[in-house]
C-alpha cells in the first residue's frame, strides 16, 4: 500500500472480482476477499436470514456485523448505506423505511453499483437507488440522510477521518449513524499490513479501537456508543501465509485482538423527530454494553 491510490486502486479491483464470483465463494473468505481458509466458517460474517427484507442474491458475505439491525430506521425516513455492494443493507432498510421512504446505497466499484441495480430491479422497488462514487467525496446533499449505516465498508478507506466528516455533512440535525466496521488493540505484525490480501480481506487497514472513537468524537459526533462488540479470530492457516512458526507465536502471544464494532452516533439537532427517537434509542442503549451485543 505506498500511496492513495494505490489502495484505491487495489480495493476497486478485487471487489469488481468479488461482484462477478458468486456469495458462496465469497462466505468461505475473509471479508470475501482472500483465498478460502481450510478451516470451514466464515471469519467475519453474521447471519443476516433472519432479518426482515432479507435478499439472498445481494448477500455476498462481504460484512462484519448487522448494522441495519442496530440502526433505529423509521418509517419514511431516508437511509444512506456507504459501501452497498450488491444491496443486502439497502434491502434491509428498505424494509424498515416503507414504501413512503428513500434508500440510497453508495459503492466504489461500478461492477457492485450494477449487481446492485440489477438485485433492486428485479425486486421492483422504485425507492431505493444506487450512486457509484468514493464515500470520502459522497455524491450525496448536506443533511440528505436521517440515517446512515455501513457494514466492514472504513475499514478499506484511507482517509477514515475524511469519510467520518462526510457522514457529519450528510446527515440531517439529529440524524444518527450505525456502522460496523473491523478495529484493533495492538500492533499487526509488519507482514500483515503490508500484504494487499489482508487489506482487501478488511483487516491491514484497520485502525486502532480508541483513535477510530476519536475520529467520531472528534468529528462533532454525540450519544457515541459501541452497541456490539465481538472478536475476530483469523485462523493460522490464513496467518501461516504471512508468518513463520515464530512469528506466528509471537503474534498470538502479543494480546493483539481484532474486532468487529457496530458504532452508534447522533449529529446534534433536534426536531419532534429525533427527539422521539433520541428516547428510544437511550432505552434500547442503557440496557446494552459492549462486547454482549444487544438486549
Amino acid at each position: 500500500m505506498e500511496n492513495t491510490d494505490s489502495i484505491k486502486k487495489l480495493v476497486q479491483e478485487k471487489y469488481t472480482e468479488i461482484a462477478e464470483q458468486s456469495g458462496t465463494a465469497n462466505q468461505a473468505s475473509c471479508c470475501g476477499a482472500t483465498n478460502c481458509s481450510t478451516e470451514v466458517y466464515n471469519i467475519m460474517t453474521d447471519d443476516y436470514t433472519a432479518l426482515e427484507g432479507y435478499n439472498q442474491d445481494a448477500d455476498l458475505g462481504l460484512g462484519c456485523g448487522l448494522p441495519t439491525a442496530f440502526a433505529q430506521i423509521e418509517k419514511g425516513d431516508t437511509v444512506i448505506d456507504l459501501g452497498s455492494g450488491a444491496g443486502n443493507d439497502c434491502f434491509i432498510a428498505r424494509h424498515e423505511t416503507g414504501e413512503e421512504g428513500k434508500v440510497i446505497g453508495i459503492d466504489f466499484t461500478p461492477a457492485m453499483i450494477r449487481k446492485a441495480r440489477e438485485n433492486a430491479a428485479k425486486l421492483e422497488y422504485n425507492n431505493v437507488e444506487f450512486r457509484q462514487g468514493d464515500i470520502e467525496e459522497m455524491p450525496a446533499l448536506d443533511n440528505e440522510a436521517d440515517v446512515i449505516v455501513s457494514n466492514c465498508v472504513l475499514n478499506l478507506v484511507p482517509n477514515k477521518k475524511a469519510v467520518i466528516s462526510e457522514i457529519f455533512r450528510v446527515l440531517k440535525p439529529g440524524g444518527h449513524f450505525s456502522i460496523s466496521d473491523i478495529v484493533l488493540q495492538g500492533a499487526l505484525p509488519d507482514a500483515i499490513l503490508k500484504d494487499v490480501e489482508m487489506y482487501a480481506g478488511c483487516v491491514a487497514g484497520a485502525i486502532q479501537m480508541e483513535d477510530y472513537m476519536q475520529l467520531i468524537e472528534d468529528a462533532g459526533f454525540e450519544q457515541i456508543t459501541i452497541q456490539k462488540q465481538k472478536t475476530i479470530e483469523v485462523p493460522d492457516d490464513i496467518l501461516s501465509r504471512y508468518l513463520d512458526r515464530n512469528a506466528l507465536d509471537a503474534f498470538k502471544a502479543s494480546g493483539t485482538g481484532i474486532f468487529s464494532i457496530t458504532v452508534f452516533a447522533a449529529k446534534p439537532g433536534s426536531t419532534p423527530k429525533t427527539e422521539k427517537r433520541k428516547v428510544k434509542i437511550a432505552e434500547t442503549l442503557a440496557c446494552c454494553e459492549p462486547g454482549s451485543g444487544c438486549c
